[in-house]
């Protein structure tokens, strides 16, 4: 297969740093961005590009969208992966916080878009990959603001699939599950410093000890290269599946959220809490 030009954001670590690598190994010439430029040595030293980005800030976006073309003319894959991650009560939560949210795990992803589509139109071809979560169809306790912001941006993945479907374009979600990377490293002390002494706090702090013991060295949370060979099967393929669940409790969350009552799937999720 011929070499493609790839684009992943969130490439300094976790899954977009693991994908970055798995398409340099499948021969495509891959940029990855990323606020911290100096945790992607390994991905130059592999043959890839690293540019700063900070996915928040419309300049970064244009440059490094301009940077690409201006070197090759083309973006064939898109890897949205940059994300962030907020914890704590609706009540609690300052909705500065949630549009900040917002701004990486949506807007940003939108902008990107926007900006590689018109040569991947010209082209009649292309491929973008969104990196949600099984959150992006379930929901559970603190983290209301997350879970919206992956929502939305699977509701953006389903209607862009079928805008650009005409023009060749693929539109695929990803959607791990548990993943052994950093992204969770502060959900305990989010959780006490935001929820952690007022009403919702025995929910917190049982919810912060639950994280504490499943994201510690021990858990079986899988590792973020079977997510980054999911994506490397998308960008690879003729035809590729609109989803891809992967990960530890994947498919278990996500079928029984879709099998359960709301009330039931409620009960099952805060029952030890």
């Amino acid at each position: 297969m011929a070499a493609k030009i790839c684009l992943v954001t969130g490439a300094s670590s976790g899954i977009g740093h693991a994908t970055a690598l798995e398409l340099l190994r499948g021969g495509h010439i891959v940029y990855g961005g990323a606020r911290r430029v100096g945790k992607m040595a390994a991905i130059r030293e592999a043959g890839g590009h690293t540019l700063p980005m900070d996915v928040t800030k419309e300049e970064d976006l244009q440059r490094v969208v301009r940077t690409i073309l201006d070197e090759h003319q083309r973006i064939d894959v898109l890897v949205n992966n940059a994300g962030a991650v907020v914890h704590g009560a609706v009540e609690d939560t300052p909705l500065a916080t949630a549009r900040d949210q917002f701004e990486v795990n949506v807007f940003a992803p939108a902008r990107l878009t926007q900006l590689v589509l018109p040569r991947m139109r010209e082209r009649r071809s292309g491929t973008i990959v969104n990196v949600s979560s099984i959150g992006g169809e379930i929901a559970l306790p603190l983290g209301a603001w997350y879970y919206a912001s992956k929502h939305a941006l699977e509701a953006f993945s389903d209607t862009l699939r079928m805008e650009v479907e005409p023009f060749g374009i693929d539109v695929v979600v990803i959607q791990p599950g548990i993943i052994k990377t950093d992204f969770e490293a502060g959900t305990a002390r989010q959780l006490r410093e935001t929820s952690g002494s007022g009403a919702y706090r025995q929910m917190a702090e049982a919810m912060a000890r639950a994280a504490e013991t499943q994201l510690g060295e021990d858990t079986p949370a899988s590792d973020p290269g079977v997510v980054a060979t999911a994506i490397r099967q998308a960008v690879e393929s003729a035809r590729p599946d609109t989803r891809y669940v992967v990960g530890w409790q994947a498919e278990a969350l996500l079928s029984l959220n879709r099998s359960l009552p709301d009330r039931e799937f409620d009960a099952r999720v805060t029952g030890r809490l």
